[in-house]
């Protein structure tokens, strides 16, 4: 699963890295794919990022199987980070040249042993370059934090018209199947007026889990942890708990079907 917005500062790698953490709290294994250079998500799940360590630029540049990155996060038993640096800053640009540049990560999932995983969220950078359409061309789903906020739905236009052109000539499979409200100030009259929008847009897709606004959720990547573990307690941690829930529920129900 692809968790991408180009609009910066919507709760991306916020949301991927406590979404893994409940599922992994849950008995589901699950790996986190930085692909964002500033290594925000590596940050959080306490993966050493320094510039010159293995990481997801080795993968796409230089071939370096997945296997060789992928790192156990700390006191965090079912739960892996395949960790970013800033040398990805640079890969938009190396991999222009690349025979296959836009699935170069789904080759190297391809190649992984991904089923030892139940899921693999993939962290992108706030931006559509090739970064993002090598997370899209390798996954199956997308998910879509939009905070809660005036312009919530500005740019949503782009990254969806994005999301059908690597449906049309990269990844038949690909579809957004999960919206998720983030930064809900339940105080303000325009927070629901956002969501009602949202949920009349897309309906079903959207979870019915909503993340409130949560001082714990961003203090918690400054201590190398997910609000999981830093305040089980907080009303942010409950939120993500209840929407990785709802998650695997639905995930579950597809299965069926």
């Amino acid at each position: 699963m692809t968790v991408a917005n180009q609009k910066g500062g919507v709760g991306k790698t916020t949301t991927a890295v406590n979404l893994a953490a409940a599922l992994s709290m849950h008995g589901q294994r699950v790996l986190v794919v930085d692909l964002d250079p500033q290594g925000n998500a590596s940050t959080a799940l306490a993966t050493e990022h320094r510039a010159g360590t293995p990481s997801v630029y080795h993968v796409l540049v230089d071939d370096l199987p997945l296997s060789g990155i992928v790192k156990p996060v700390p006191e965090m038993p079912n739960l892996f980070c395949a960790p970013a640096t800033l040398d990805l800053a640079g890969a938009e640009i190396e991999l222009v040249p690349m025979v296959g540049r836009e699935t170069r990560l789904k080759r190297a999932l391809g190649a992984f042993d991904a089923m030892e995983f139940d899921y693999i969220l993939i962290d992108c950078p706030p931006s559509l370059g090739l970064l993002t359409v090598n997370a899209m061309a390798a996954a199956q789903e997308v998910l879509i934090p939009i905070q809660c906020e005036y312009y919530a739905l500005e740019g949503l236009s782009q990254l969806l018209k994005n999301v059908e052109l690597v449906r049309a000539h990269l990844n038949p499979a690909l579809a957004v199947s999960t919206i998720l409200l983030t930064m809900y100030d339940g105080r303000t009259r325009l927070a629901a007026q956002v969501a009602d929008e949202v949920r009349s847009h897309f309906g079903d897709t959207v979870l019915n889990s909503v993340i409130p606004r949560s001082v714990r959720v961003s203090e918690a990547p400054s201590y190398g942890q997910s609000v999981m573990t830093y305040d089980p307690g907080s009303s942010g941690a409950m939120a993500y708990s209840d929407a990785a829930r709802e998650m695997a529920h639905r995930a579950a129900a597809l299965a069926e079907a």
